[in-house]
């Protein structure tokens, strides 16, 4: 569809994410849908590409930016997906979300390119959301035991995320990710590694 916004990288991690999603996620049909929520869904074409290979899967996009709702809205139209909803607009830092109930939750590159205050919203939200089990899945890079992964995610740390934001930045899964989800009453369950020094990393509702 003209004018629709893209983000190159979802062309390249799309695969990857959808291939770890269908091993993470439960079984649905559609006699007995489950729903995800996707936090921060920013161009919808994760959504568009992805609901319609997750069957059984009703898929709830959602954005803090209320601009990009449309987009979301017009890639979901583009795939021609009945179970992608209407975009809704999300902050996670909210203490209420305008869901009540998800059977999981994905959230890919918004820990690092945000505040810490929205891993925050994000872990507790998820803990209201979810039921004992239940994932929320996590994509991205993360640092390991204090350190970067790679050069380049170093690079992309200190140039284009705190050079931009001093309140941004790669998050480190074993200091400040897991301890967090533990807190709010997620246990890690699994890490991920994938391509271009991203990771997806599960954790699941106690």
């Amino acid at each position: 569809m003209p004018g629709l916004r893209h983000a190159p990288a979802t062309l390249r991690n799309r695969e990857p994410i959808l291939l770890a999603l269908q091993r993470i996620l439960p079984p649905a049909t559609d006699a007995a849908p489950r729903l995800l929520l996707e936090i921060a869904s920013g161009t919808g074409e994760h959504a568009a590409f992805m609901a319609p290979r997750l069957p059984g899967w009703i898929w709830q996009p959602s954005d803090y930016d209320a601009d990009a709702l449309a987009d979301i809205d017009g890639h979901a139209r583009e795939s021609g997906c009945d179970r992608i909803r209407p975009a809704i607009r999300l902050d996670v830092q909210a203490p209420a979300w305008p869901l009540e109930a998800a059977d999981a939750i994905l959230c890919c590159n918004m820990i690092h390119i945000a505040p810490w205050s929205a891993a925050e919203g994000l872990m507790a939200g998820a803990a209201r959301l979810l039921g004992p089990g239940a994932p929320l899945v996590l994509y991205g890079p993360f640092k390991r035991h204090g350190a970067h992964t790679a050069p380049s995610n170093a690079k992309f740390d200190a140039e284009f995320l705190r050079a931009r934001n001093p309140d941004w930045g790669v998050r480190c899964l074993d200091t400040e990710v897991q301890p967090l989800a533990e807190r709010c009453g997620l246990a890690l369950a699994e890490v991920m590694e994938m391509p271009a020094n991203n990771m997806v990393v599960v954790g699941r509702r106690s």
